[in-house]
């Protein structure tokens, strides 16, 4: 029997104070990259500044992950401009300084994409993986752990990362399958379940996202094919 955690106090409560009706979903079966063909809506941010992040901007810790050797000087192994831009300079990403979207994919089949681009003017880091609500859901989507990255997804102004949701079992085993018509996007902080800041509110196409309880979400990841593995 699948376990489900309860979200974290802060982020349940940045989650209800953003939360708003977007739009609608589908259950698609559905294409190693987005359909062109399928709506993508930009998501929908809260008031505040292009890098504000509700304290997060100044923080110096970076994301614990197996073989970081960024934390320890080295150059991050996510790409050549992740690596110049120290924890220092870099802000967290999250709604405020990014546009967020979701996309169903033709494959894997019941899988979706979230893509975040840095629309800010400072590198920020996309660390662990999205906090997700479907409409009013009371448990948190658990993060798939092969998944993890050796770094953290840290994006210049203008890139973009990503994560995959598998929304639903191919087999049918899954419980309480609905629709969701509502996606709520919400950050981590620099440490495990910290805030964040603003959450994001892409809107869903206008099927509606079929999804049960074997819900599970990818950790943000640079490469959108590597999001969609899982």
């Amino acid at each position: 029997m699948r376990k489900y955690h309860a979200l974290p106090v802060t982020l349940l409560a940045a989650l209800a104070l953003t939360a708003c009706q977007n739009g609608t979903g589908t259950k698609d079966e559905g294409a190693a990259h987005p359909d062109p063909a399928s709506a993508t809506v930009t998501a929908t941010h809260p008031a505040g500044g292009e890098d504000s992040g509700k304290g997060t901007s100044g923080a110096t810790g970076t994301q614990p992950t197996k073989g970081d050797t960024a934390a320890k000087g080295g150059k991050a192994s996510q790409g050549d401009k992740a690596a110049k831009g120290t924890t220092a300079t870099r802000v967290s990403c999250n709604g405020s300084n990014t546009t967020v979207t979701a996309q169903p994919v033709r494959r894997p089949l019941n899988h979706m994409l979230l893509t975040v681009k840095n629309t800010g003017s400072k590198m920020c880091d996309l660390t662990y993986y999205p906090v997700l609500r479907l409409d009013e859901m009371q448990w948190v989507p658990q993060p798939i752990k092969d998944s993890k990255p050796q770094a953290v997804t840290t994006l210049a102004p203008g890139e973009s990362g990503y994560a995959g949701l598998s929304l639903s079992a191919a087999d049918g085993s899954g419980e309480w399958g609905t629709t969701g018509h509502k996606l709520t996007v919400g950050f981590h902080g620099r440490t495990p379940n910290s805030d964040g800041g603003p959450s994001a509110l892409p809107a869903l196409p206008a099927k509606g996202v079929y999804y049960d309880s074997t819900l599970t979400v990818t950790y943000w990841l640079r490469d959108m094919d590597d999001a969609l593995t899982y």
